[in-house]
Order: C-alpha cells, then structure tokens, then sequence
C-alpha cells in the first residue's frame, strides 16, 4: 500500500491455514482472509489461533489483509508461587 491508503484494522486469529495464510476475524465480526508482511516473514514471528493481530486492508478489497504485527498477550507469563519455608 505504497500511496497510504491502507485501513489499520485489529483482529484475532480463528484459523491457520496452509501458505502462512490466516482466518481472521475482526472486532465486528467479519472474517477475512489474510497472510504474513515479509518483516515478520523474515524475523520468524509465529502466529498461532487466538493471536491478536494489527493488519493493513486495502479500501478496494475489504476480503483480503496483510498481518504487520502481532500483538503482545494482556496476560502475564505464568510465575511460580513462591516456595513455603520449612
């Protein structure tokens, strides 16, 4: 999207599909059909099924987007209790 038109859209992953090819569906409620840009492509960044997205959209084809970025997680990583003295 070289003349910067793109729509800037977040959503979350449903489906993996073969090819880097993804299913995602969007915050109302659309499913779209979309693949990996080349930088995350070339930085190894996995994606996988409840991952949440950035993409870029074209305003002439609103089926088909380009993942830019994956979100961080909301939740925390998990953190051991701490042990119990004896």
């Amino acid at each position: 999207m070289s003349d910067g038109k793109a729509i800037e859209v977040e959503g979350k992953i449903v489906a993996v599909l073969p090819g880097t090819m993804f299913k995602v569906q969007l915050a109302n409620g659309h499913v779209v059909l979309a693949h990996i840009s080349g930088k995350l492509r070339k930085n190894f960044i996995k994606i996988a099924a409840g991952d949440n997205v950035k993409m870029e959209m074209s305003p002439y084809d609103l089926e088909k987007a380009r993942i830019t970025y994956r979100m961080k997680d909301e939740r925390p990583a998990y953190t051991r209790p701490p042990m119990r003295r004896r």
